[in-house]
């Protein structure tokens, strides 16, 4: 495992930041290498090194736990879901979403009961302002 220049972190901790805010866009390695203001090659080395998975794991690790939120808290469906945290592929979002996570995606959205939060208040607050994200750290458990 290689060290981090300690000089290097808080450019590595600015891509992070991109990638949380921005997780329902489109993004790639070169985006978020160019907000780090490194070489891509460099920026996946790097920020493997500092956080323990690649970038793109670290983004649909994001993705995926904000369409848990929002499947446990709205009354959305599967596809809009998936289409709001930047999947374009309902396949591709449920195949991942099992595999983090351990369910499918509609097994996870009947765990929750009770009233849930219309979607149009989220398509109409926004995706970010309707559904609060827990705390990091915090688990859904």
């Amino acid at each position: 495992m290689s060290v981090v220049p300690v000089e290097l972190l808080p450019h590595l901790r600015r891509a992070r930041d991109v990638a949380d805010r921005n997780y329902a866009e489109p993004l790639d390695l070169a985006a978020l290498a160019a907000a780090a203001g490194v070489s891509k090659y460099h920026f996946l080395r790097c920020f493997a090194a500092a956080y323990g998975e690649t970038p793109m794991q670290y983004v649909t690790r994001r993705r995926i736990e904000r369409a848990t939120d929002l499947l446990r808290a709205t009354n959305l469906t599967v596809t809009e879901v998936c289409t709001m945290v930047g999947y374009s592929s309902l396949g591709s979002f449920s195949q991942r979403f099992t595999e983090l996570v351990g369910m499918t995606p509609t097994q996870c959205q009947r765990t929750q009961a009770g009233a849930r939060i219309p979607g149009c208040f989220v398509f109409m607050l926004g995706l970010n302002s309707a559904i609060p994200e827990k705390p990091a750290g915090e688990s859904g458990a």
